[in-house]
């Protein structure tokens, strides 16, 4: 009867203080994105209409089955994507255990014991004097316990909302991890097609320098020539071997790394590469949506967001250990000296108990909780905005690079031509006796220079190409987050 008369009490209370929950309401912040980008005009102006390019894939448009490849290899086997898919499970493990907080738990629990008791105890000694005592007893129990804490101000619904916020953002920055690793990818793979054709560039002026040399050595054996012009061109030459080795050594380690991200010992691609390949050449890209479109598709901004929400929903946690916990416990079982009476009437036992916890000798400590978790909350703003203004940064800088590099590039390319025109126009006049052949070779060495900056400068703007589909959010699609 008491026990009912609890229940009734604590159901009551739990109608009267629902909807008493605690901490501020969360609204996500308001947008710092700018109208429109500076940088998108010129983009746009690359796209035509004829372009698809899937975001969700964009690595595909480079047409470039290596470069696909290499990327599809390491969205399935990096090893960074995998510690993330992982961190996610924890989040949302921490999300199931904090949902099932707020429901009533219930165990069972049993036992089978014997005693035999001293006739030399105390107790021993006043039993023994009772007619019929029995030394032997047993005894059987079995009991369902049950328990609950009552979430009357929100404090438990408010640290399930955080740990459901936590779990979207540890989603959306394994989705961040991906987008990473593609792009990484993407740009080491172009990295490396540019360091070999910028290595066969450096072989090729090497032997154009030391045919130079050559010539020279020779016109100074004969007097023609001055030890100073023979000791120039060495040291020239020398100059230009120095940078074979150092682009054997990058090549190297951008080969490397590429094998490590698609989660392979290094030096396991290496046959991939013996046949060189021309630098991907970048895709039109498309800015329709602007920044609007951009909060929604980066996801490096969600995880910021959620992470945010996260913050906030702990405030109300912090506040509700201003107010009182109460919690409900019962047990229903049986008990008995005799395994034929469990089930019986008169084994019955029941207990019920409407618990108390509250820390009103301790406010202080409550408001340094609370105090600490506003500027938690605080941190998490301003780290969301910075996220944004990066965010902003990153596309412009990507578009910039992607459209002054392409210019450069047209640029060099046009000088490539003229200066391959004057290489043969300085060796037919070499071969009717009006020019050197050391006028031939410098004509060599200038186109050779001009060559070299070309390939950087295609690969810089592939390369800007890359880090465009990176910085707005491509790589993956909405129903990706929706499904985790």
């Amino acid at each position: 009867m008491h026990f009912a008369r609890s229940l009734a009490f604590a159901v009551t209370l739990t109608a009267l203080l629902s909807g008493c929950a605690t901490g501020p309401r969360y609204v996500a912040p308001i947008s710092t994105a700018p109208a429109a980008f500076v940088g998108a005009q010129a983009v746009d102006a690359r796209y035509t209409a004829g372009d698809t390019v899937d975001m969700a894939n964009w690595w595909r448009s480079f047409n470039d089955p290596l470069l696909a490849s290499f990327v599809d290899r390491a969205l399935a086997q990096n090893l960074d994507l995998q510690q993330a898919r992982a961190r996610v499970l924890q989040a949302r493990a921490a999300l199931k255990n904090a949902n099932a907080a707020l429901l009533p738990s219930a165990t069972v629990s049993g036992q089978v014991g014997g005693n035999y008791q001293s006739l030399e105890t105390p107790v021993g000694r006043i039993a023994n004097a009772f007619p019929g005592f029995d030394r032997s007893t047993e005894i059987y129990e079995l009991d369902l316990n049950a328990s609950w804490e009552l979430d009357l101000f929100g404090g438990r619904e408010a640290a399930r909302d955080a740990a459901r916020a936590d779990w979207e953002a540890s989603a959306a920055s394994a989705v961040a991890a991906r987008l990473s690793v593609a792009a990484q990818t993407a740009d080491t793979y172009i990295l490396i097609r540019s360091l070999q054709a910028r290595l066969a560039v450096a072989k090729e002026q090497a032997q154009t320098q030391q045919r130079l040399v050559d010539l020279i050595d020779l016109q100074y054996r004969k007097g023609i020539a001055a030890e100073l012009q023979l000791r120039q061109a060495e040291g020239a030459a020398a100059q230009v071997k120095a940078s074979v080795p150092a682009l054997q050594n990058d090549l190297d380690i951008a080969m490397n790394a590429i094998d490590v991200l698609v989660g392979a010992q290094p030096g396991a691609s290496r046959t991939e590469f013996s046949v060189p390949a021309p630098i991907p050449a970048p895709p039109g890209i498309s800015t329709a949506g602007g920044p609007a479109a951009l909060l929604r598709r980066r996801p490096d901004i969600i995880a910021a967001e959620r992470t945010l929400a996260a913050s906030n929903a702990r405030i109300g946690v912090a506040i509700s250990e201003y107010y009182p916990k109460f919690s409900l416990s019962g047990l229903l079982g049986t008990a008995t000296t005799a395994i034929g009476g469990v089930f019986s009437g008169d084994a019955t036992q029941a207990s019920g108990l409407l618990g108390l916890r509250w820390r009103l000798f301790d406010f202080g400590r409550v408001d340094a909780e609370i105090k600490a978790a506003r500027g938690r909350n605080a941190e998490a703003l301003a780290a969301y905005r910075l996220t944004v203004l990066r965010a902003s940064e990153d596309v412009e800088n990507a578009f910039s690079t992607l459209v002054q590099q392409e210019s450069r590039a047209a640029t060099l390319g046009r000088g490539e031509i003229a200066l391959t025109r004057a290489r043969v126009t300085s060796d037919r006049a070499y071969k009717g006796g009006v020019v050197s052949l050391i006028e031939v070779l410098d004509a060599d060495r200038r186109l050779l220079e001009t060559r070299d900056s070309a390939i950087m400068a295609r690969a810089a703007a592939s390369r800007g190409a890359v880090a465009s589909f990176r910085a707005l959010g491509g790589g993956w699609s909405p129903q990706q987050l929706a499904s985790r």
